[in-house]
């Protein structure tokens, strides 16, 4: 039954993460980065940081739901091998830019989950 909480989660998380992404880079083709990467690692590592440490700090959020919606649905809907894959896409033709998109996805992720820590622990500091 676990194996089905993750199975179900991480088909609306990729599905979820192919729309998400496919219209913000639409939206924004004349961007200097691929943000619909950018957007869905940097809200993944928000909602997941959030949802791990919320869960140790009250014990009533359930272990189907941890499996379902962290597991599940952000290791589907979070993307590294896009991110690899545009990184170096980009690096062959314009090195600059790439370095950007990468330090951009990185630290954009890294606040984000850190700001999900804080607001999961319920304290900012």
């Amino acid at each position: 039954m676990k194996s089905l909480y993750v199975a179900f989660g991480g088909a609306l998380g990729a599905v979820s993460r192919y729309v998400i992404s496919k219209f913000i880079n639409s939206s924004f083709s004349f961007s200097f980065v691929p943000w619909g990467t950018i957007f869905v690692n940097v809200v993944g590592s928000f909602l997941l940081s959030f949802l791990m440490f919320l869960s140790i700090s009250k014990t009533d959020i359930s272990q189907s739901f941890i499996l379902f919606f962290g597991t599940g649905f952000l290791g589907a809907f979070t993307t590294f091998s896009t991110f690899a894959y545009e990184f170096l896409s980009i690096f062959l033709t314009q090195p600059l830019r790439a370095i950007i998109y990468f330090i951009a996805n990185i630290f954009l992720g890294f606040f984000a989950a850190i700001l999900g820590m804080f607001l999961g622990r319920g304290r900012i500091l």
